[in-house]
């Protein structure tokens, strides 16, 4: 081989070095940037939560309309009932299906409120959890994140409880 060859060759071996060099020298500083890992971790956790509140907000809305629909039907009813005991008794059952209906309108509400601080506490919760717990405590706010169905479902469920607790308050109500 001649010098210049030679030269040559270095010289490609240098700018290749360097290179990888350049790129391992990134990665390093893109682990090291504990700042923008948690920044990208926040903003992530801000769009599961946007998603989770979207999600409770329609669970409670249709939980809402289901219980508006009973109330309705439970409404005509005594109103029928109550149409032929007479006038006096169809005004109270008129009134007391109103009553109902916006109790649940009530309840639909608060469900939404409390999706929406869900939510809130949630965010609160995740960002605190991944900036402050320990590793092996994120791993419970970790599986939270990755799977939110169970946290749906038990969102669903307090709202179906709340929807009979307030039903079941006013049949009891009507008893008496």
């Amino acid at each position: 081989m001649t010098d210049r060859t030679a030269a040559a060759e270095l010289r490609r071996q240098i700018a290749e070095t360097r290179n990888q060099l350049g790129h391992t020298v990134e990665e390093l500083a893109a682990k090291t940037d504990l700042r923008g890992r948690a920044r990208a971790r926040a903003a992530d956790l801000r769009d599961r939560a946007g998603a989770m509140t979207v999600q409770l907000r329609s669970t409670a809305a249709q939980a809402g309309h289901t219980v508006q629909q009973k109330a309705g039907r439970a409404g005509h009813t005594v109103q029928s009932k109550a149409g032929r005991a007479g006038h006096t008794v169809q005004d109270k059952a008129g009134r007391a299906g109103h009553v109902a209906q916006n109790k649940a309108k009530e309840a639909a509400l608060t469900a939404q409120d409390k999706a929406a601080h869900a939510r809130h506490g949630v965010q609160d919760t995740t960002s605190r959890a991944s900036r402050d717990l320990p590793g092996t405590l994120r791993t419970p706010v970790r599986y939270a994140q990755q799977h939110p169905r169970p946290v749906l479902i038990a969102a669903a469920a307090s709202v179906a409880l709340l929807a009979a607790g307030v039903m079941g308050r006013r049949r009891a109500g009507r008893r008496r």
